[in-house]
């Protein structure tokens, strides 16, 4: 796959499905502060490469797989009760939504393409995120982390996104902004755009279709998009 197709050109799809973290909301800081806040009460050191490691991950797999360090007694379900404390924390940064989303969601919706969300995050996260964000209505469905057997890079999360709003994932598009989302995407054998940091990050650009860096300059038609329709058929009129 590329990410260098014509920018321009319209991908049609009967179903749009997005990532949360990163490429929803603009949560990349207070993740990343929670994650530091979280190994350094054990005196583990948490550098830049190791979080990047993290991202679009199940925190469930992330601890899983760092649980030795947190000593020989340590639980992942005391870890992963800790972190849920720490996340309460006020001083840690705020969460907002990503610029264009909200314009992309209300088009994509207007031209008859159906919506869900793909997420790493358990579930309570995710609602409550995108009903204090505004966009939590715009979705038919969340697949959470509490949703499927593997994550990410795992395509099972995307699939069964798929089926809940009956559609073939080839006829889907996936908005990702991680190596592993793009992965899961690419698995599970839809389209997948570059969004966020992937968008400008040329390794990750090469995982994905398309590469946008703003949401609502995304090239995605619906069902219903005429316009779009005459466009990639050549029967439109100058103006």
């Amino acid at each position: 796959m590329s990410a260098h197709g014509d920018a321009g050109t319209p991908v049609t799809a009967r179903a749009a499905l997005f990532d949360l973290d990163g490429t929803l909301i603009d949560s990349e800081p207070r993740s990343r502060a929670l994650w530091r806040r979280l190994f350094a009460g054990h005196g583990i050191e948490c550098g830049e490469d190791m979080l990047a490691g993290f991202s679009g991950r199940r925190s469930r797999e992330v601890i899983e797989e760092h649980l030795p360090r947190f000593g020989r007694h340590a639980t992942a379900d005391q870890v992963r009760q800790e972190l849920t404390a720490l996340n309460g924390e006020p001083d840690l940064p705020p969460v907002r939504l990503v610029p264009g989303a909200d314009r992309l969601l209300e088009r994509l919706r207007r031209y008859g393409v159906a919506l869900a969300v793909v997420t790493s995050g358990g579930r309570t996260y995710a609602d409550g995120h995108l009903t204090r964000c505004g966009i939590a209505g715009h979705f038919t469905t969340v697949v959470s982390a509490e949703d499927v057997t593997h994550g990410k890079p795992d395509p099972e999360g995307y699939l069964l996104a798929c089926r809940r709003l009956g559609v073939a994932p080839g006829e889907a598009v996936v908005f990702e902004d991680s190596a592993a989302g793009l992965q899961a995407g690419r698995r599970a054998g839809a389209r997948c755009f570059a969004v966020g940091q992937a968008a400008r990050t040329p390794a990750l650009r090469r995982l994905a279709d398309r590469a946008v860096e703003d949401l609502a300059q995304a090239p995605v038609a619906g069902p219903t998009d005429t316009d779009a329709s005459r466009r990639r058929t050549g029967t439109g009129t100058a103006g």
